[in-house]
């Protein structure tokens, strides 16, 4: 039997309850359903989805850059706070890996993840090995080991589904 993407996310929440970070990425290039993963879960888990890069800009708008780079982290946990769930979901996290804000997403998205189980989109590709955002020689490109990452790749997701 074949899982859509937000059923494998859901079996996942019960390992990672018992983790460090808890913390599911669901990856894959721009319009390849990450969005629409994130709605089914919604409507299955009743949790909020949060629109990250509205989110922020909407909070930083009066921070000079100097102070948008400091507060950063702080303003994302309040922003999780103001939704007072368990579970919530992150969507359009594009700003994250703004050059300007000087910041590590990944790291950000795994300290957040201590408190509070977090479902993120991650606009990139994921291999056996390794976790990346954007491709090389984009300014904003990023490559992570996947190591003790919970994944679910949409590419993959696809692929099974056409079997």
């Amino acid at each position: 039997m074949k899982f859509s993407a937000a059923d494998q996310v859901i079996q996942k929440l019960e390992y990672i309850a018992e983790l460090y970070h808890r913390l599911i990425l669901i990856v894959g290039p721009s319009g390849s359903g990450k969005t629409q993963v994130l709605k089914e879960l919604q409507t299955k888990l009743k949790a909020p989805i949060i629109n990250i890069s509205m989110e922020l800009s909407r909070k930083m708008l009066d921070l000079t850059v100097r102070q948008r780079v400091l507060s950063l982290s702080r303003i994302l946990q309040e922003i999780i706070d103001e939704c007072q769930d368990e579970i919530v979901l992150f969507d359009n996290t594009e700003v994250l890996f703004d050059t300007n804000l000087k910041q590590d997403p990944l790291r950000i998205l795994q300290n957040l993840s201590r408190k509070i189980t977090i479902i993120s989109s991650w606009n990139g590709s994921a291999t056996e090995n390794h976790l990346m955002y954007a491709v090389p020689n984009h300014t904003e490109y990023r490559k992570y080991s996947n190591q003790d990452l919970i994944i679910i790749n949409l590419e993959e997701v696809s692929s099974e589904k056409e079997k």
